[in-house]
């Protein structure tokens, strides 16, 4: 699993590696989009592609999970809820991460960044939204079975935005707030990112030092994100959900139509 030598990145390099994961992890347990944050960190150290997407998933996992876990234990997520959109979001990841194998992506990837600037532009007219809890438009299992076979195997695969479409997905669905939204959505991550882990670890796709280095930037960023939630609630987390999505939608729109 680990097939590259210690000597493959410089002492200077898990430096920067510890605290790119650091600032994603804040990032993504607040607003999602961690990923544009310690990809291109990842492949700017030379570290060849497969091993770069399977680290990244390695050290997103610490941080997914460890969210989960502070969000639970502020009681913000009860998982036992949770149970059925894992049951879904299980079988739609290990789905993605085959079709992708397989099938071009190239279409997704031109159609993601629409969506995104649409999920922006609601928020952005909609600034009520998320302020509390609303009436559900579905029930808890319809839901789970489009949101979590769907989003599930978008995570599995390409990815960017996963996030940011859940937590809208949450709002608008179940009428959660935008608090309690973040806080499930990531449980739903975890889940993906586990089963996605798993399936690199298989194929012998992980850079281990580099990944447990980065998780534990991870751990100390998810805990400052999730604390500042939990602290701060809709009003801190509105803005900053805002700028994670322009800045997935412009990274997504740059690498579809002009790299």
């Amino acid at each position: 699993m680990n097939a590259l030598s210690l000597s493959a990145i410089p002492a200077w390099g898990f430096v920067a590696l510890f605290f790119t994961g650091l600032l994603a992890g804040f990032v993504d347990s607040i607003a999602g989009g961690g990923g544009l944050i310690t990809l291109p960190v990842v492949l700017s150290l030379g570290i060849p592609t497969q091993f770069a997407l399977g680290t990244n998933k390695l050290q997103a996992t610490f941080g997914s999970v460890s969210a989960t876990w502070h969000y639970t234990r502020a009681k913000i997520v009860s998982l036992r809820e949770c149970g059925v959109g894992v049951g879904y979001t299980f079988i739609g990841a290990a789905a993605g991460t085959i079709v992708v194998q397989h099938l071009d992506s190239s279409f997704l990837k031109k159609f993601i960044p629409v969506a995104l600037i649409a999920i922006a532009l609601y928020m952005f007219f909609k600034p009520q939204l998320g302020e509390k809890d609303l009436r559900p438009r579905l029930r808890p299992r319809p839901f789970y079975a489009l949101a979590g076979l769907g989003l599930g195997f978008y995570d599995g695969f390409i990815g960017p935005g996963t996030g940011t479409f859940w937590t809208m997905a949450y709002m608008l669905g179940l009428g959660f707030n935008l608090t309690k939204a973040t806080g499930h959505t990531k449980v739903m991550n975890a889940t993906s990112n586990v089963v996605s882990l798993v399936c690199f670890a298989l194929a012998g796709h992980i850079y281990v030092a580099a990944g447990i280095v980065m998780g534990f930037g991870q751990l100390l960023g998810a805990w400052l994100g999730t604390h500042l939630v939990v602290t701060r609630g809709t009003k801190f987390i509105r803005p900053i959900f805002l700028a994670a999505v322009l800045a997935v939608t412009l990274k997504l729109l740059y690498d579809s139509y002009w790299k």
